[in-house]
């Protein structure tokens, strides 16, 4: 009897689904897991020291202090049967080593992009590109602007067509949540088609 109520409660877990949000240095990925995230998020933030001086290049976020050094980690759940684990990548070149491990069993990816820093985030899209990992982008709007549409963005990063660009703003919730679901509505109507 006992065995039965174990087969129930192991096909009644919810599906998970690993999502990779990425993009270059200071873009906001640690915001928008932090602002989505139904959990305390997993941050691995240091502060900026000198000995990134002349490293990083902080032209456009000179007000940032602290960076991430492995990954972010959050969870959001969908629905009763669909659980997302978001973990977020860090931004320097210095660490995209950990991309490659990060990006094992990623069924998809959020690019974020910092439109006054746009080459900032070159690097992820070609990363997913070339590993054939689907992806949205995020188009993260600080302080709440958003002076280019969509298409403008998408001609800028030369992201084809069936590339969402979707604008948001990492620190709401709800915006970031929209762009999650785009990504998931992009990942089942590619398995829907093979």
């Amino acid at each position: 009897m006992a065995g039965s109520d174990v087969a129930t409660d192991a096909s009644s877990a919810p599906d998970t689904v690993k999502i990779l949000i990425a993009g270059g240095f200071g873009v906001g990925k640690t915001t928008m897991v932090g602002s989505v995230s139904e959990i305390a998020p997993l941050r691995t933030e240091e502060p900026l020291t000198m000995a990134g001086l002349g490293v990083d290049d902080l032209d456009g976020i000179e007000e940032k202090r602290a960076t991430t050094v492995a990954l972010d980690f959050g969870r959001i759940t969908i629905s009763r049967d669909l659980v997302l684990y978001l973990f977020g990548t860090p931004g320097q070149q210095r660490f995209w080593f950990m991309w490659n491990d990060l990006a094992l069993g990623a069924l998809g990816a959020v690019v974020l992009v910092d439109v006054r820093r746009p080459e900032s985030s070159f690097a992820a899209i070609d990363f997913f590109e070339r590993r054939g990992i689907p992806f949205v982008v995020g188009v993260n709007g600080f302080h709440g602007e958003h002076p280019y549409p969509p298409e403008d963005i998408r001609d800028a990063l030369a992201v084809p067509e069936h590339v969402q660009v979707l604008l948001c703003d990492a620190r709401e919730r709800e915006s970031c949540r929209d762009v999650l679901i785009a990504l998931l509505d992009q990942l089942i109507a590619t398995a829907v088609q093979a």
